[in-house]
């Protein structure tokens, strides 16, 4: 699967414990990296800063459903069901 375009899902629902240039402390489960682009893409897309568990990120139906809400849904449940 591609990545849906205009999503953000993935830059919003999930933690992430590891530091990001500008959060060193990673980001809470909810809350949206700072390097969300106002049109939902990534900003440290394809550069080597991109953090390691974002780069290994990858859409897939199971996490990404049918919308854009579904995957905000899912990626939230997965945060919870793994805290």
């Amino acid at each position: 699967m591609e990545c849906r375009s205009g999503c953000g899902a993935c830059c919003i629902a999930p933690s992430i414990s590891g530091p990001i240039p500008g959060m060193p402390k990673g980001k809470a489960a909810g809350e949206a990296c700072i390097h969300l682009l106002g049109d939902r893409r990534c900003g440290l897309f394809g550069k080597p800063e991109r953090p390691p568990v974002c780069d290994r990120f990858q859409a897939a139906e199971d996490v990404c459903g049918n919308s854009r809400e579904q995957a905000l849904w899912l990626l939230a449940e997965l945060e919870s069901a793994t805290r």
